[in-house]
C-alpha cells in the first residue's frame, strides 16, 4: 500500500497562485496509481486540500514559466514539501500534477 497524490497547481493568469492535493492509499503497478489518478483529476478537484503557493520576499507568487524550469530540472518536488509533510508521504513520492487554468482543470 502506498500514498499517491493528485496534486494540482492554481494558475491565474499565468502566476501559480495556490496547490491543492487529494491522497489516496493504492496498491499495483505505478501505471495502475498513475491512471487511477488522471482518471480521477476531474472529480478530484473539488474535495482536495487547499494549499498556499510559496510568495518571494516581496510578497510575490511565481511565474508559471519559473514553475516550468523547476519542473524540467526535476526540482518541483521541492516545492511540495509542505503537501508531502501533510500528507506523510516519503520522498519523491508517486504524484500526478495538473494544472488549473484561469479555473479550467487541464486533465488529459
Amino acid at each position: 500500500m502506498e500514498t499517491i497524490l493528485n496534486i494540482y497547481l492554481i494558475i491565474e493568469n499565468n502566476i501559480v497562485t495556490a496547490y491543492k492535493c487529494k491522497a489516496y492509499e493504492r496498491e499495483g503497478s505505478d501505471e495502475d496509481k498513475i491512471r487511477f489518478l488522471k482518471e480521477r483529476a476531474r472529480v478530484d478537484f473539488s474535495t482536495s486540500y487547499h494549499f498556499d503557493a510559496p510568495q518571494n520576499k516581496r510578497g510575490e507568487y511565481m511565474p508559471y514559466k519559473k514553475f516550468s524550469k523547476i519542473e524540467a530540472q526535476g526540482l518541483q518536488y521541492k516545492l511540495f514539501e509542505e503537501i508531502f509533510e501533510k500528507f506523510k508521504v516519503p520522498e519523491k513520492p508517486l504524484v500526478c500534477v495538473t494544472p488549473v487554468v484561469d479555473g479550467e482543470v487541464w486533465a488529459k
